[in-house]
């Protein structure tokens, strides 16, 4: 409450959102804050006009870019993208259901599987259930330690992203055109995953139910389309997200002016 108060005193607030997708939050934050410049989706930014060297890199952690060339020997839209961020944490009953969900669902799936992914330490390391779950993927999936996201969810194999909603997944999904499956669990996931489901109409939540049963139906109605409208609202905020970011956008615009603030403010002192 103390920093969300402190907040208020502050000649500017920066969001990495964009005007489309968030215009009457960020009208109601204009009544607070004296500038308020909405400049995301941040990643396009810095792919675009910042990193074209390619030596240097944002990851957080080594890439396993083998993911890749086995999505390249999928089909259109047909894998299933999973991965819970850098912070989220599992249970081994938690893991066995969502895997048990994916490998019922006849779908191929690329899975990113953290060694620190379990609530205790080491138990993904459990004989049991890394054999388990070793078998059971080779015949459609892929578990890797990390994976390039961003080049993952725009590779045209990719057709749904099963995610923690952590605010730069759902950002990198949005841009992509991506439909995400919201298992939240943290802080402003559940706000992000209500969002995505009820407000902005591109993924379904899971709802807090870990089980395989709800898993497998949700993955196959995302992969085949029989949720009523959802590619239609994923293609139509995608397209919104690349425009903001061109030249003309209201992103680049509000860099623009960003930068032209600072810079008077400068003078002014």
């Amino acid at each position: 409450m103390k920093e969300t108060l402190t907040m208020t005193r502050a000649s500017a607030l920066i969001l990495n959102t964009f005007d489309h997708l968030e215009a009457p939050i960020i009208t109601k934050l204009t009544t607070v804050f004296p500038r308020v410049y909405s400049i995301g989706p941040l990643h396009t930014h810095v792919k675009n006009k910042v990193t074209k060297n390619p030596s240097i890199s944002l990851n957080v952690a080594k890439e396993d870019n083998s993911c890749i060339t086995w999505l390249d020997h999928q089909r259109a839209k047909s894998v299933i993208y999973v991965s819970f961020g850098t912070v989220v944490k599992l249970s081994v009953e938690q893991l066995l259901e969502f895997w048990h969900g994916l490998v019922n669902s006849l779908k191929p799936f690329l899975w990113v599987v953290r060694k620190d992914l379990m609530n205790r330490e080491g138990d993904f390391f459990h004989k049991n259930v890394a054999k388990e779950l070793e078998l059971g993927t080779k015949e459609r999936g892929l578990l890797v330690p990390w994976a390039p996201q961003e080049e993952v969810l725009g590779h045209p194999a990719v057709g749904g992203f099963l995610t923690h909603c952590g605010w730069n997944s759902t950002l990198e999904c949005i841009a992509e055109g991506v439909p995400m499956l919201c298992f939240p669990l943290l802080v402003d996931q559940t706000i992000n995953s209500r969002c995505v489901s009820e407000q902005w109409g591109i993924g379904v939540d899971v709802d807090g139910t870990c089980d395989r049963f709800t898993i497998e139906k949700m993955v196959k109605d995302v992969l085949e389309n029989r949720i009523e409208g959802l590619r239609n609202s994923v293609d139509e905020i995608a397209k919104q997200a690349r425009n903001s970011v061109k030249a003309a956008g209201s992103s680049s615009h509000n860099i623009e002016s960003m930068i032209k603030d600072i810079v008077s403010m400068k003078h002014e002192k």
